[in-house]
């Protein structure tokens, strides 16, 4: 299949705009706080829902422009602007103004910053921390380019959840994520452990970009044994015609077959899906886990 040629999606992934109250204030919050949301940059399907029903969000740091330029993402790449050092505090502020108990922090690359960024993500969970003591924090970080101390930086904030996803199987890495490398997402993942052991960790896997069933058992494995406690399974959708192309489908049931086989490997906790993505109903992945309790 040439990038031209697109798949028809299936019913089961077809979403319906609910822009409800909720909705519309949350987009004028984020806007009056000059605030990015990944559910915005990359076009997630669940924006309606989590921002209409659940009245949650996933911001986004560390600016709007990522330094890699990964085929599935719609998150625009090039070269950022100067860090933000504010944008921490205006994230907590409007954390304390949504009144939230569960909050996902994640951001784009910073290839071009010598810590990758992980000041800034734990001086915002500090900051969180500080104006929303109940709030849980999680954090989706990116690799730091396998920078252990930016790495220690950000645990040593102490998020309850710790996410790092593989994206894809360890075949396809090198064509579906920029500068990224299968082996340093296992290894950051199981170097949280080493460094906090108590340290609850997330990865996710989006399928329908060219895998077997066979190389997604082997990702579960991998995960598994880098300790990996909730893993997340979703289909991935084409944003635009810019990114690859959908080369698959796959149904409900394979999704149902697919948590069953995570949970009979030992996930604590596996939500697999077609409109899966990893902050999806992030707050009850996490407290269905015995690992992530409150501060």
């Amino acid at each position: 299949m040439t990038d031209k040629q697109e798949l028809e999606k299936p019913q089961w992934l077809k979403v319906k705009a609910t822009l409800g109250p909720n909705y519309q204030r949350l987009k004028v919050m984020m806007r009056g706080e000059q605030l990015h949301t990944v559910c915005e940059e990359a076009h997630c399907p669940n924006i309606y829902e989590c921002w209409e029903q659940d009245k949650t969000a996933t911001f986004m740091i560390l600016g709007d422009t990522c330094t890699r330029n990964c085929r599935f993402c719609a998150v625009k790449s090039g070269h950022p602007g100067f860090l933000d050092w504010e944008e921490p505090e205006r994230v907590a502020q409007t954390v304390q103004k949504m009144g939230l108990d569960h909050v996902v922090i994640t951001s784009v690359d910073r290839d071009d910053v010598p810590d990758g960024g992980s000041t800034l993500f734990r001086l915002t969970i500090e900051a969180v921390r500080r104006l929303s003591p109940r709030c849980q924090v999680e954090v989706l970080i990116p690799d730091f380019q396998g920078d252990r101390q930016a790495l220690e930086q950000v645990i040593e904030a102490r998020p309850e959840l710790l996410d790092h996803n593989v994206e894809t199987v360890r075949r396809l890495t090198p064509r579906v994520r920029s500068r990224a490398t299968y082996d340093r997402s296992l290894e950051l993942l199981r170097n949280a452990k080493g460094i906090r052991r108590d340290q609850a960790t997330k990865s996710s896997i989006m399928l329908g970009v060219g895998e077997t069933w066979e190389e997604i058992l082997e990702t579960l494995d991998d995960l598994r044994a880098a300790e990996v406690d909730i893993v997340t399974i979703g289909q991935y959708l084409r944003p635009t015609s810019k990114q690859m192309p959908v080369a698959r489908f796959y149904t409900p049931e394979e999704f149902q077959k697919l948590r069953e086989e995570g949970m009979a490997r030992g996930f604590l906790h596996v939500e697999s899906g077609p409109l899966v993505r990893t902050s999806y109903h992030a707050a009850r992945q996490a407290r269905s886990t015995k690992t992530v309790p409150f501060s």
